[in-house]
């Protein structure tokens, strides 16, 4: 039973992730999708490991930009908002990475602080790839040390200010790692006392030991 689940768990998370990018539903920058990645290379089997986030993204960021683009009526399909999106993807890639990284972490804590750790350097490729490319012509954004501490942490006029997305980063980033983590770990089989490292129990000689006492 736990086998199946185990194997239907990246199924599941992504069906998760994928209801909450619907546009309007979660805050601005609150996402499932940084844990997604992360736990993807943390815990994903295989090629599923790379594979099915990046399958994920892709179809989901064409359905969310051509929605944007013919529904919405903003310019994110040029030159520059598709370079933007290019360099979301590198965020991405350092995420999987990080997540390469914490496998085999066995304390859901150490996988919690890989998250969110992720989930940081995720803001800080992304905002700054806003800043150099600014894509939406924000004259804030100078190209200066000033224009990029704007960037990170106040942003453009008559949007919330970059920090409060720096702050919902983070804590869906803490979030979803921690369920997306704890769900996993729940699902994984029942160890044998063998592979936990433990000795047979009192009163019972090892193999070894009773062919020695046959003798």
């Amino acid at each position: 039973m736990k086998d199946r689940l185990r194997q239907l768990l990246p199924y599941l998370f992504v069906a998760f992730v994928a209801a909450s990018r619907w546009p309007g539903l979660m805050p601005p920058n609150f996402s499932a999708v940084y844990a997604l990645v992360f736990c993807a290379g943390a815990l994903f089997p295989g090629p599923v490991s790379w594979r099915m986030p990046l399958g994920f993204l892709l179809a989901s960021d064409l359905a969310l930009n051509s929605y944007y683009q013919w529904v919405k009526g903003y310019d994110v399909l040029n030159a520059t908002g598709l370079l933007y999106l290019a360099c979301n993807y590198l965020g991405y890639a350092v995420l999987w990475s990080l997540g390469k990284f914490f496998r085999g972490t066995r304390g859901l804590t150490g996988l919690l602080g890989g998250g969110i750790l992720g989930a940081l350097v995720f803001y800080l490729v992304t905002n700054t790839a806003a800043w150099c490319l600014n894509p939406f012509r924000n004259p804030e954004y100078t190209r200066t040390l000033t224009g990029w501490l704007i960037a990170l942490t106040r942003g453009t006029g008559g949007y919330p200010e970059t920090w409060e997305f720096f702050r919902n980063t983070l804590l869906s980033g803490g979030l979803f790692t921690a369920l997306f983590g704890a769900a996993w770990r729940l699902s994984a089989p029942a160890e044998s006392p063998a592979e936990k490292g433990e000795s047979s129990p009192a009163g019972v000689p090892e193999e070894s030991e009773a062919d020695e006492a046959k003798a």
